[in-house]
Protein backbone atom coordinates (compact mmCIF):
# COMPACT_ATOMS: atom_id res chain seq x y z
CA UNK A 1 0.00 0.00 0.00
CA UNK A 2 1.05 3.60 -1.01
CA UNK A 3 2.09 6.06 2.25
CA UNK A 4 0.14 9.41 2.20
CA UNK A 5 0.40 11.90 4.43
CA UNK A 6 -3.29 12.83 4.21
CA UNK A 7 -6.05 11.20 6.43
CA UNK A 8 -8.31 10.55 3.50
CA UNK A 9 -5.99 9.33 0.95
CA UNK A 10 -4.88 6.94 4.08
CA UNK A 11 -8.14 6.04 4.78
CA UNK A 12 -9.79 5.59 1.29
CA UNK A 13 -6.01 3.22 0.48
CA UNK A 14 -6.21 1.10 3.74
CA UNK A 15 -10.02 0.38 2.74
CA UNK A 16 -9.54 -0.64 -1.41
CA UNK A 17 -11.47 2.48 -2.68
CA UNK A 18 -8.94 3.97 -4.89
CA UNK A 19 -8.78 2.95 -8.69
CA UNK A 20 -7.96 5.80 -10.48
CA UNK A 21 -5.83 9.40 -9.23
CA UNK A 22 -5.77 12.23 -11.49
CA UNK A 23 -2.77 13.71 -8.90
CA UNK A 24 -2.37 11.24 -6.24
CA UNK A 25 0.36 13.86 -4.85
CA UNK A 26 -1.35 17.18 -5.10
CA UNK A 27 -4.44 16.02 -3.79
CA UNK A 28 -2.28 14.31 -1.10
CA UNK A 29 -0.51 17.70 -0.35
CA UNK A 30 -3.74 19.88 -0.34
CA UNK A 31 -5.96 17.51 1.83
CA UNK A 32 -3.19 17.58 4.00
CA UNK A 33 -3.51 21.06 4.76
CA UNK A 34 -7.28 22.19 4.28
CA UNK A 35 -10.72 21.05 4.16
CA UNK A 36 -11.51 19.55 0.55
CA UNK A 37 -15.33 19.96 -0.38
CA UNK A 38 -15.54 16.84 -2.69
CA UNK A 39 -18.81 15.82 -5.07
CA UNK A 40 -20.52 12.50 -6.39
CA UNK A 41 -23.35 12.97 -8.69
CA UNK A 42 -26.17 10.84 -8.38
CA UNK A 43 -28.94 10.82 -10.61
CA UNK A 44 -32.71 10.31 -9.62
CA UNK A 45 -34.54 7.53 -11.58
CA UNK A 46 -36.12 5.76 -8.99
CA UNK A 47 -37.25 6.46 -5.51
CA UNK A 48 -34.28 4.73 -3.81
CA UNK A 49 -30.74 3.99 -4.94
CA UNK A 50 -29.24 0.42 -4.94
CA UNK A 51 -26.13 -0.98 -3.14
CA UNK A 52 -23.93 -0.97 -6.25
CA UNK A 53 -23.97 3.22 -5.18
CA UNK A 54 -23.41 2.29 -1.46
CA UNK A 55 -19.42 2.34 -1.87
CA UNK A 56 -20.03 6.30 -3.84
CA UNK A 57 -22.04 7.09 -0.53
CA UNK A 58 -19.48 5.63 1.45
CA UNK A 59 -16.84 7.67 -0.02
CA UNK A 60 -18.58 10.51 0.84
CA UNK A 61 -18.27 9.73 4.48
CA UNK A 62 -14.84 8.90 4.57
CA UNK A 63 -14.60 12.44 3.24
CA UNK A 64 -16.31 14.12 6.01
CA UNK A 65 -15.13 11.24 9.14
CA UNK A 66 -11.38 12.57 7.75
CA UNK A 67 -12.36 16.36 7.89
CA UNK A 68 -13.84 17.18 4.65
CA UNK A 69 -16.29 18.65 3.27
CA UNK A 70 -18.81 16.15 0.96
CA UNK A 71 -21.07 17.22 -1.90
CA UNK A 72 -24.02 15.17 -2.61
CA UNK A 73 -25.40 16.35 -6.29
CA UNK A 74 -28.29 15.06 -7.49
CA UNK A 75 -29.05 14.99 -10.91
CA UNK A 76 -32.76 16.39 -11.05
CA UNK A 77 -31.19 17.85 -14.77
CA UNK A 78 -29.30 15.16 -16.09
CA UNK A 79 -31.90 12.95 -15.30
CA UNK A 80 -33.99 14.53 -17.44
CA UNK A 81 -31.50 13.50 -20.20
CA UNK A 82 -30.06 9.79 -19.05
CA UNK A 83 -26.50 8.49 -18.29
CA UNK A 84 -25.54 6.49 -21.38
CA UNK A 85 -22.73 4.66 -20.15
CA UNK A 86 -23.27 1.18 -19.67
CA UNK A 87 -26.83 1.30 -21.33
CA UNK A 88 -27.99 -0.28 -24.87
CA UNK A 89 -31.18 1.77 -24.76
CA UNK A 90 -32.47 5.35 -24.20
CA UNK A 91 -33.79 5.94 -20.50
CA UNK A 92 -37.37 6.32 -20.63
CA UNK A 93 -38.19 10.09 -19.60
CA UNK A 94 -39.79 10.93 -16.21
CA UNK A 95 -41.73 14.09 -14.79
CA UNK A 96 -41.12 16.91 -12.86
CA UNK A 97 -42.70 15.63 -9.87
CA UNK A 98 -41.42 11.91 -10.37
CA UNK A 99 -37.99 13.48 -10.29
CA UNK A 100 -38.31 15.60 -7.32
CA UNK A 101 -40.26 12.82 -5.13
CA UNK A 102 -37.56 10.57 -6.35
CA UNK A 103 -34.81 13.09 -4.98
CA UNK A 104 -36.30 13.44 -1.56
CA UNK A 105 -37.10 9.58 -1.08
CA UNK A 106 -33.44 9.11 -1.81
CA UNK A 107 -32.22 11.58 0.52
CA UNK A 108 -33.90 9.97 3.73
CA UNK A 109 -30.60 7.17 3.16
CA UNK A 110 -28.23 10.31 2.88
CA UNK A 111 -29.43 11.52 5.63
CA UNK A 112 -28.57 8.74 7.81
CA UNK A 113 -24.73 8.27 6.44
CA UNK A 114 -24.00 12.17 6.54
CA UNK A 115 -24.16 14.80 8.77
CA UNK A 116 -25.65 18.12 7.10
CA UNK A 117 -26.08 21.06 8.34
CA UNK A 118 -24.26 24.41 7.32
CA UNK A 119 -20.68 23.80 9.09
CA UNK A 120 -17.66 23.73 7.07
CA UNK A 121 -17.51 20.21 7.04
CA UNK A 122 -21.05 19.37 7.28
CA UNK A 123 -22.49 17.71 4.09
CA UNK A 124 -25.06 19.74 1.80
CA UNK A 125 -27.31 18.39 -1.12
CA UNK A 126 -27.35 20.70 -4.41
CA UNK A 127 -29.44 19.79 -7.33
CA UNK A 128 -28.06 20.49 -10.96
CA UNK A 129 -31.62 21.72 -11.82
CA UNK A 130 -31.24 24.21 -10.63
CA UNK A 131 -28.32 25.45 -12.77
CA UNK A 132 -28.76 23.56 -15.90
CA UNK A 133 -32.20 24.59 -15.95
CA UNK A 134 -31.01 28.22 -16.46
CA UNK A 135 -28.91 27.73 -19.43
CA UNK A 136 -29.48 29.24 -22.48
CA UNK A 137 -28.97 26.60 -25.23
CA UNK A 138 -27.08 29.32 -27.76
CA UNK A 139 -25.07 30.41 -24.41
CA UNK A 140 -24.50 26.69 -23.48
CA UNK A 141 -22.94 25.96 -27.18
CA UNK A 142 -20.66 29.02 -27.18
CA UNK A 143 -19.51 29.14 -23.35
CA UNK A 144 -19.37 24.90 -23.25
CA UNK A 145 -19.57 23.55 -26.52
CA UNK A 146 -16.32 24.49 -28.01
CA UNK A 147 -14.19 22.85 -24.83
CA UNK A 148 -15.28 19.43 -26.11
CA UNK A 149 -14.26 18.12 -29.71
CA UNK A 150 -16.96 15.48 -31.55
CA UNK A 151 -13.52 13.29 -32.14
CA UNK A 152 -12.83 12.70 -28.54
CA UNK A 153 -16.32 11.98 -27.55
CA UNK A 154 -16.71 9.60 -30.06
CA UNK A 155 -14.16 7.55 -28.16
CA UNK A 156 -15.52 7.57 -25.10
CA UNK A 157 -16.77 4.10 -23.98
CA UNK A 158 -20.28 5.13 -23.19
CA UNK A 159 -20.78 6.62 -27.02
CA UNK A 160 -18.24 3.84 -28.76
CA UNK A 161 -20.41 0.61 -27.17
CA UNK A 162 -23.45 1.76 -28.33
CA UNK A 163 -22.05 2.85 -31.49
CA UNK A 164 -19.78 -0.59 -32.18
CA UNK A 165 -23.27 -2.53 -30.80
CA UNK A 166 -25.45 -0.60 -33.86
CA UNK A 167 -27.94 0.13 -30.81
CA UNK A 168 -29.52 4.16 -31.09
CA UNK A 169 -28.00 6.72 -29.38
CA UNK A 170 -30.05 10.12 -29.50
CA UNK A 171 -28.08 13.93 -29.50
CA UNK A 172 -29.97 14.60 -26.00
CA UNK A 173 -27.98 11.59 -24.43
CA UNK A 174 -24.64 13.01 -26.70
CA UNK A 175 -24.90 15.92 -24.05
CA UNK A 176 -24.92 13.64 -21.14
CA UNK A 177 -20.82 14.52 -20.97
CA UNK A 178 -21.11 17.87 -21.51
CA UNK A 179 -23.42 18.51 -18.85
CA UNK A 180 -21.76 16.71 -16.06
CA UNK A 181 -18.50 18.78 -17.08
CA UNK A 182 -20.42 21.25 -16.54
CA UNK A 183 -21.36 20.90 -12.91
CA UNK A 184 -17.87 19.97 -11.99
CA UNK A 185 -16.99 23.52 -13.38
CA UNK A 186 -19.97 24.77 -11.61
CA UNK A 187 -19.74 23.74 -8.69
CA UNK A 188 -15.97 24.52 -8.48
CA UNK A 189 -16.88 28.19 -9.32
CA UNK A 190 -19.74 28.12 -6.56
CA UNK A 191 -18.38 25.89 -4.17
CA UNK A 192 -15.08 25.66 -3.78
CA UNK A 193 -15.56 22.11 -5.20
CA UNK A 194 -11.71 20.67 -5.65
CA UNK A 195 -12.35 17.26 -5.87
CA UNK A 196 -15.07 14.86 -8.50
CA UNK A 197 -15.22 10.99 -7.43
CA UNK A 198 -16.99 7.89 -9.23
CA UNK A 199 -17.28 4.76 -10.20
CA UNK A 200 -14.81 3.65 -12.74
CA UNK A 201 -17.06 3.78 -15.16
CA UNK A 202 -16.99 7.84 -15.30
CA UNK A 203 -13.40 8.22 -15.13
CA UNK A 204 -13.84 10.10 -18.74
CA UNK A 205 -16.75 12.21 -17.68
CA UNK A 206 -14.44 13.52 -14.65
CA UNK A 207 -11.18 14.12 -16.58
CA UNK A 208 -13.74 16.37 -19.48
CA UNK A 209 -14.88 18.40 -15.92
CA UNK A 210 -11.22 18.72 -14.56
CA UNK A 211 -10.42 20.01 -18.39
CA UNK A 212 -13.17 22.15 -19.00
CA UNK A 213 -12.35 23.94 -15.51
CA UNK A 214 -9.16 24.05 -16.21
CA UNK A 215 -9.97 26.30 -19.68
CA UNK A 216 -12.79 28.16 -18.79
CA UNK A 217 -11.25 29.55 -15.02
CA UNK A 218 -8.15 27.99 -14.87
CA UNK A 219 -9.19 25.68 -11.66
CA UNK A 220 -6.94 23.02 -10.55
CA UNK A 221 -9.42 20.22 -9.77
CA UNK A 222 -8.85 16.30 -9.03
CA UNK A 223 -10.28 12.93 -9.78
CA UNK A 224 -11.02 9.82 -8.41
CA UNK A 225 -12.58 6.37 -9.09
CA UNK A 226 -13.28 3.20 -7.27
CA UNK A 227 -12.89 -0.30 -8.87
CA UNK A 228 -15.52 -1.93 -10.43
CA UNK A 229 -17.02 -3.59 -7.28
CA UNK A 230 -18.07 -7.26 -8.15
CA UNK A 231 -18.67 -9.74 -5.94
CA UNK A 232 -16.05 -13.20 -6.23
CA UNK A 233 -18.03 -15.03 -8.43
CA UNK A 234 -17.75 -12.34 -10.76
CA UNK A 235 -21.22 -10.60 -10.58
CA UNK A 236 -21.87 -6.94 -10.65
CA UNK A 237 -22.57 -5.75 -7.02
CA UNK A 238 -26.31 -4.44 -6.51
CA UNK A 239 -28.28 -7.23 -8.53
CA UNK A 240 -29.82 -10.25 -7.59
CA UNK A 241 -31.96 -13.25 -9.00
CA UNK A 242 -34.48 -11.67 -7.53
CA UNK A 243 -33.97 -8.20 -8.78
CA UNK A 244 -31.89 -5.19 -7.50
CA UNK A 245 -30.73 -4.56 -3.92
CA UNK A 246 -32.13 -1.40 -2.69
CA UNK A 247 -30.99 1.25 -0.28
CA UNK A 248 -34.57 3.19 1.52
CA UNK A 249 -37.07 0.48 3.07
CA UNK A 250 -40.05 1.12 0.72
CA UNK A 251 -38.32 -0.71 -1.67
CA UNK A 252 -37.15 -3.78 -0.26
CA UNK A 253 -37.92 -5.19 3.42
CA UNK A 254 -35.13 -4.56 6.11
CA UNK A 255 -34.75 -8.21 6.88
CA UNK A 256 -33.91 -9.22 3.12
CA UNK A 257 -31.62 -6.30 2.63
CA UNK A 258 -29.96 -8.09 5.97
CA UNK A 259 -30.38 -11.10 4.40
CA UNK A 260 -28.13 -9.96 1.25
CA UNK A 261 -24.98 -9.17 3.59
CA UNK A 262 -25.86 -12.62 5.48
CA UNK A 263 -25.35 -14.52 2.35
CA UNK A 264 -22.42 -12.67 0.52
CA UNK A 265 -19.52 -15.33 -0.65
CA UNK A 266 -17.23 -15.74 2.23
CA UNK A 267 -14.34 -14.55 0.36
CA UNK A 268 -16.11 -11.22 -0.23
CA UNK A 269 -16.43 -10.48 3.79
CA UNK A 270 -13.36 -8.97 4.46
CA UNK A 271 -13.62 -6.62 1.27
CA UNK A 272 -17.11 -5.88 2.07
CA UNK A 273 -16.39 -5.30 6.00
CA UNK A 274 -13.77 -2.56 4.68
CA UNK A 275 -16.05 -0.89 2.14
CA UNK A 276 -19.01 -0.90 4.14
CA UNK A 277 -18.93 -0.41 7.77
CA UNK A 278 -16.53 1.17 10.50
CA UNK A 279 -15.20 -1.62 12.18
CA UNK A 280 -11.82 -0.73 13.16
CA UNK A 281 -8.97 -2.22 10.78
CA UNK A 282 -7.70 -4.75 13.14
CA UNK A 283 -11.34 -5.66 13.92
CA UNK A 284 -11.64 -6.43 10.32
CA UNK A 285 -8.46 -8.63 9.72
CA UNK A 286 -9.62 -10.69 12.55
CA UNK A 287 -12.72 -11.63 11.08
CA UNK A 288 -11.03 -12.07 7.72
CA UNK A 289 -8.79 -15.31 8.91
CA UNK A 290 -12.14 -16.73 10.62
CA UNK A 291 -12.59 -20.16 8.71
CA UNK A 292 -15.32 -22.90 8.79
CA UNK A 293 -18.29 -22.53 10.25
CA UNK A 294 -16.99 -19.39 11.99
CA UNK A 295 -17.25 -17.08 9.13
CA UNK A 296 -21.10 -17.29 9.38
CA UNK A 297 -20.28 -15.35 12.44
CA UNK A 298 -18.26 -12.86 10.39
CA UNK A 299 -20.92 -12.44 7.91
CA UNK A 300 -23.89 -11.46 10.73
CA UNK A 301 -21.67 -8.86 11.95
CA UNK A 302 -21.03 -7.93 8.44
CA UNK A 303 -25.27 -7.75 7.92
CA UNK A 304 -25.90 -6.35 11.32
CA UNK A 305 -23.46 -3.20 10.84
CA UNK A 306 -24.50 -2.06 6.94
CA UNK A 307 -28.05 -2.47 7.72
CA UNK A 308 -27.39 -0.65 11.06
CA UNK A 309 -25.83 2.24 9.02
CA UNK A 310 -28.27 2.38 5.99
CA UNK A 311 -31.92 1.31 7.49
CA UNK A 312 -30.91 1.69 11.26
CA UNK A 313 -30.40 0.33 14.60
CA UNK A 314 -33.57 -0.72 15.08
CA UNK A 315 -34.28 -2.55 11.77
CA UNK A 316 -30.82 -4.13 11.84
CA UNK A 317 -32.11 -5.74 15.81
CA UNK A 318 -35.46 -7.09 13.93
CA UNK A 319 -34.00 -8.04 10.59
CA UNK A 320 -31.22 -10.42 12.72
CA UNK A 321 -34.07 -11.40 15.37
CA UNK A 322 -35.96 -12.82 12.64
CA UNK A 323 -33.42 -14.62 10.90
CA UNK A 324 -32.63 -16.64 14.41
CA UNK A 325 -35.98 -17.33 14.84
CA UNK A 326 -36.41 -18.38 10.83
CA UNK A 327 -33.42 -20.58 11.42
CA UNK A 328 -33.11 -21.88 14.65
CA UNK A 329 -36.83 -21.54 15.90
CA UNK A 330 -40.09 -21.88 15.10
CA UNK A 331 -39.82 -20.18 11.39
CA UNK A 332 -42.27 -17.42 11.94
CA UNK A 333 -39.80 -14.25 12.74
CA UNK A 334 -42.04 -11.29 12.93
CA UNK A 335 -39.91 -9.37 10.17
CA UNK A 336 -40.32 -11.71 7.23
CA UNK A 337 -42.50 -10.39 4.31
CA UNK A 338 -45.86 -11.29 4.94
CA UNK A 339 -49.24 -10.94 2.66
CA UNK A 340 -52.77 -11.79 3.73
CA UNK A 341 -54.71 -13.70 0.38
CA UNK A 342 -58.10 -12.96 1.59
CA UNK A 343 -61.13 -15.56 1.62
CA UNK A 344 -60.19 -16.65 -1.89
CA UNK A 345 -56.51 -17.54 -1.54
CA UNK A 346 -54.31 -17.16 -4.10
CA UNK A 347 -52.70 -19.43 -6.77
CA UNK A 348 -48.70 -20.26 -5.71
CA UNK A 349 -47.25 -19.05 -8.88
CA UNK A 350 -48.93 -15.65 -8.74
CA UNK A 351 -48.22 -15.72 -4.58
CA UNK A 352 -45.08 -16.36 -5.37
CA UNK A 353 -44.57 -13.01 -6.76
CA UNK A 354 -46.99 -11.13 -5.09
CA UNK A 355 -45.18 -11.37 -1.87
CA UNK A 356 -41.85 -10.59 -3.67
CA UNK A 357 -40.12 -14.40 -3.70
CA UNK A 358 -40.02 -14.02 -7.01
CA UNK A 359 -39.69 -11.19 -10.04
CA UNK A 360 -42.51 -12.60 -12.25
CA UNK A 361 -44.87 -15.76 -12.74
CA UNK A 362 -41.99 -17.41 -15.08
CA UNK A 363 -39.64 -17.17 -12.70
CA UNK A 364 -42.47 -18.48 -10.15
CA UNK A 365 -43.40 -21.88 -12.35
CA UNK A 366 -39.91 -22.41 -13.11
CA UNK A 367 -38.49 -22.28 -9.06
CA UNK A 368 -41.87 -24.63 -8.76
CA UNK A 369 -40.67 -27.32 -11.27
CA UNK A 370 -37.34 -26.79 -10.10
CA UNK A 371 -38.68 -27.98 -6.90
CA UNK A 372 -37.37 -25.09 -4.65
CA UNK A 373 -40.33 -23.89 -3.24
CA UNK A 374 -42.22 -25.15 0.04
CA UNK A 375 -45.38 -24.59 1.90
CA UNK A 376 -45.13 -25.39 5.77
CA UNK A 377 -41.75 -27.68 5.13
CA UNK A 378 -43.51 -29.45 2.07
CA UNK A 379 -42.28 -28.92 -1.08
CA UNK A 380 -45.26 -27.73 -4.14
CA UNK A 381 -44.64 -27.88 -7.78
CA UNK A 382 -47.94 -26.68 -9.06
CA UNK A 383 -48.64 -23.10 -10.00
CA UNK A 384 -52.38 -23.56 -9.75
CA UNK A 385 -52.06 -24.73 -5.92
CA UNK A 386 -54.76 -23.30 -4.05
CA UNK A 387 -52.99 -21.49 -0.84
CA UNK A 388 -56.00 -20.66 1.34
CA UNK A 389 -54.83 -20.99 4.97
CA UNK A 390 -57.47 -21.08 7.88
CA UNK A 391 -59.17 -18.00 9.02
CA UNK A 392 -55.99 -16.49 11.43
CA UNK A 393 -53.81 -18.91 10.39
CA UNK A 394 -50.51 -18.37 9.60
CA UNK A 395 -48.44 -20.21 6.91
CA UNK A 396 -44.66 -20.06 6.27
CA UNK A 397 -43.86 -20.05 2.56
CA UNK A 398 -40.26 -20.86 1.95
CA UNK A 399 -37.93 -20.32 -1.69
CA UNK A 400 -34.59 -22.19 -1.77
CA UNK A 401 -32.83 -22.69 2.46
CA UNK A 402 -32.45 -18.74 2.63
CA UNK A 403 -35.54 -16.63 1.63
CA UNK A 404 -39.15 -17.18 3.77
CA UNK A 405 -42.21 -15.27 3.96
CA UNK A 406 -45.22 -15.81 5.73
CA UNK A 407 -48.74 -15.91 4.31
CA UNK A 408 -52.23 -15.33 6.39
CA UNK A 409 -56.09 -14.55 6.30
Amino acid sequence: MSTYDSALLRLLDERGYIHQLTDATGLDALAAKQIVPGYIGFDATAPSLHIGSLVQIMMLRRLQQTGHKPIVLMGGGTTRIGDPTGRDESRKMLTDETIESNIQSIFTVFDKLLKFGDGPTDAVMVNNHDWLGKLGYIELLQQVGTHFTVNRMLTFDSVKLRLEREQPMTFLEFNYMILQGYDFRHLSRELGVRLQMGGSDQWGNIVNGMELGRRMDGADLFGLTTPLLTTADGAKMGKTAAGAVWLNEDQLPAYDFWQYWRNVDDRDVGKFLRLFTDLPLDEINRLEMVEGAEINSAKVVLANEVTKMVRGEDAATRAAATARETFAGSGAGEDLPTLAVGAEGMRMAALLTAIGLTSSGGEAKRKLAEGAVKLEGETVTDPAQLVLPAEGETLRLSLGKKRHALVHR
